[in-house]
């Protein structure tokens, strides 16, 4: 619970802010460590708008969380204490969300919590992976390593889902321009050229009735269409909130043609990345496969991984309890059983992260050079084929006057 308090510091300046704790005791305790003296203390139930209802507004982007993890590691690698370190990433991030998170941050490592406990405390900001990479770094006093493998991490992940988000723009744009262009045709274009056809007195061939039938419908139904696709996409919201609409959908996802091989290399190149990076700075196998299963982005991958954990709990090895499931592929499980063999998971886990990333990015390639020629012969197609379709009976009914 978050709670806005006033207090008066030793030196008796006066100073505001915000706290989260569990309780109002709880806040009154931790700034009465911080050696405030406490004037008032208020939960805070303001919030705008945007705060309480499009969670949109609330998301930091990833890449201002790779540029903190960079700056961070820089600093501790310079030798300067936590508590001026977060005070400076706060002051100087882009981000305002960071900036809260980390002025929140630093007021409880100044009052004596671990670096990992006050960022498990901003959710939004710090994941389960970077919490507990960070305790890792702080178990094992290798706070500065922590922070660079993280940074580099990061990096590489946001340069992936950066790289096959934009890969989907081009695609997204011919898409929502063709639907715009051909619904325009046929609301405005076709009507006009339809009342021509019509006085002609002519016979009109099938297509053309086809392409008045459909222009006709959106003339007279649109309205109810749109409203149609506006129920159909809140139910389809709904449903992907629950969790068989989100397996379901997942699912889908890694079966479409051509895009469902880019889905399972991403997620492979991400569980290989995570697991590599937090067993190399010391976190156990079991909390490695929890860990990543919450941040791998896909419930089918998730669950096998949540299976995974049961299997080593119960004394099986990563390999064999991968290999019980057909989404990871053979040439994973048996370079992970030859990691576990030797005692190099990592430096294979890091080689399999390597070889799934260096594939998204030929498979990325290789469908931005399908994809783009394609929509654009299909956005010809589908406008050449309305045009012809009520122009040439135009072309008929001029021909027979002359």
């Amino acid at each position: 619970m978050l709670f806005n308090y006033k207090v008066v510091t030793k030196e008796g300046i006066e100073k505001k802010g915000q706290i989260e704790a569990a309780s109002s005791d709880i806040a009154v305790a931790t700034l009465q460590r911080r050696e405030y003296v406490v004037v008032s203390l208020v939960p805070d139930s303001k919030k705008s708008f945007f705060e309480s209802n499009i969670p949109f507004f609330d998301r930091i982007p990833m890449k201002h969380i790779v540029l903190m993890s960079k700056q961070a590691a820089t600093l501790f690698e310079a030798q300067v204490s936590a508590v001026k370190t977060f005070e400076l990433l706060g002051q100087n991030a882009e981000s305002k969300g960071i900036q809260k998170a980390l002025a929140q941050v630093t007021d409880d490592i100044r009052g004596g919590t671990s670096i990992s406990g006050a960022m498990a405390k901003q959710p939004k900001v710090f994941s389960d992976f970077y919490v507990n990479m960070v305790r890792a770094g702080e178990e094992s006093g290798k706070l500065t390593e922590t922070f660079t493998f993280l940074a580099e991490y990061l990096e590489r992940s946001y340069e992936l889902s950066s790289k096959t988000k934009n890969a989907l723009v081009y695609p997204s744009f011919i898409i929502v321009t063709f639907i715009t262009v051909m619904t325009l045709m046929l609301v405005k274009v076709i009507p006009n050229m339809a009342k021509i056809i019509e006085d002609s007195g002519q016979q009109v061939p099938v297509y053309t009735k086809i392409t008045l039938a459909i222009s006709d419908f959106f003339v007279n139904y649109g309205v109810f269409l749109l409203i149609l696709i506006v129920i159909a996409g809140f139910l389809v919201w709904r449903m992907l909130k629950t969790d068989n609409g989100r397996t379901r959908f997942d699912q889908i996802k890694l079966n479409l043609p051509g895009f469902g091989k880019l889905y399972r290399k991403i997620y492979l190149a991400r569980i290989a990345d995570n697991m590599n990076t937090m067993l190399t700075a010391g976190i156990p196998v079991v909390r490695t496969l929890e860990i990543s299963g919450d941040v791998v982005g896909n419930t089918i991958f998730s669950n096998i991984l949540a299976d995974a954990v049961e299997e080593v709990k119960g004394g099986n090895s990563i390999s064999n309890a991968f290999n019980k499931h057909e989404e990871i592929p053979q040439i994973m499980v048996q370079m992970v059983k030859v990691g576990e063999e030797t005692g190099s998971i990592g430096k294979i886990l890091k080689t399999l992260a390597r070889f799934y990333n260096k594939e998204v990015n030929d498979t990325v390639d290789t469908l931005i050079g399908l994809i783009e020629p394609a929509m654009i012969v299909l956005l010809g197609i589908g406008v050449g084929g309305l045009l012809m379709s009520v122009m040439i009976p135009i072309y008929n009914v001029a021909g027979s006057i002359t």
